[in-house]
């Protein structure tokens, strides 16, 4: 199915970007009396789910997040079985990534993870690089108020240097600085496990896309969830803060 064929099927325009706050995996293990590791274990399908499905449909970008810096708070052994699960991702999706011209990268202080996790990052990384499809985006140690104070400082040294002016800053050059500055403000968010927020998740990015709250936990997410959600932001009429008919400016 392309892009034209799926907005036939699903009734209207699909987005180009689609961001996804992958919630409910410990909520999902406890519901079965499992321990929340297989929760993170079992939500690996539904990653794959949701990026093959998106290839499929030709939408251009999915972000996913994949561990927020706070997720630093949680145990010491969940933490290192995530980075562990993190790191088998990287190496054993390599092969379905190239067969399905699938582009990987990540945002987030990622010079922060585990040694081992960034190395493997740059490997698969820099092997999709040039593949034409997906633009698969994996926010790693990342946090929507860390990526603007990080922004900020920068800014402030460029002007410290006399290398900017104040008068010069302006919401253009602020996305410069971003983690990736050149990716499309999310025109979808989806959340699972039913709660009504969006955790400091791309702060910036978020201010006009369309947000969609599934009551299921991630890892029972599957092809026809992604499809609820996309037949929702069909019916939805986007103004951008004008009025219904206008053109974003």
């Amino acid at each position: 199915m392309d892009h034209k064929e799926a907005e036939e099927t699903l009734g209207g325009s699909l987005p180009e970007h689609i961001a996804v706050i992958m919630d409910g995996n410990g909520r999902w293990a406890r519901s079965r009396g499992l321990p929340r590791t297989l929760g993170h274990r079992a939500g690996i399908k539904a990653v794959r789910q949701i990026v093959r499905e998106c290839a499929r449909r030709r939408i251009r970008r999915l972000t996913l997040y994949a561990f927020s810096a706070e997720n630093w708070k949680r145990p010491r052994l969940e933490v290192e079985y995530l980075m562990r699960l993190l790191r088998r991702f990287l190496i054993q999706e390599r092969s379905e990534l190239m067969e399905n011209g699938i582009r990987l990268t990540a945002l987030g202080r990622t010079a922060d993870l585990p040694e081992p996790v960034v190395r493997e990052l740059e490997v698969t990384a820099d092997l999709t690089r040039n593949n034409p499809g997906l633009h698969l985006s994996l926010a790693l140690n990342y946090g929507g108020r860390s990526e603007i104070v990080d922004a900020v400082r920068e800014i402030a040294q460029q002007v410290r240097a006399g290398r900017l002016d104040p008068s010069e800053i302006d919401e253009t050059l602020f996305r410069s600085y971003l983690y990736d500055p050149g990716a499309p403000d999310p025109d979808l968010l989806i959340r699972t496990g039913g709660e009504m927020r969006i955790s400091n998740f791309l702060l910036w990015q978020l201010s006009y896309a369309e947000i969609v709250v599934l009551p299921v936990h991630w890892p029972d997410f599957r092809a026809q969830h992604l499809d609820e959600a996309l037949r929702a932001y069909a019916c939805r009429e986007r103004r951008f803060g004008g009025l219904i008919g206008e053109r974003r400016g």
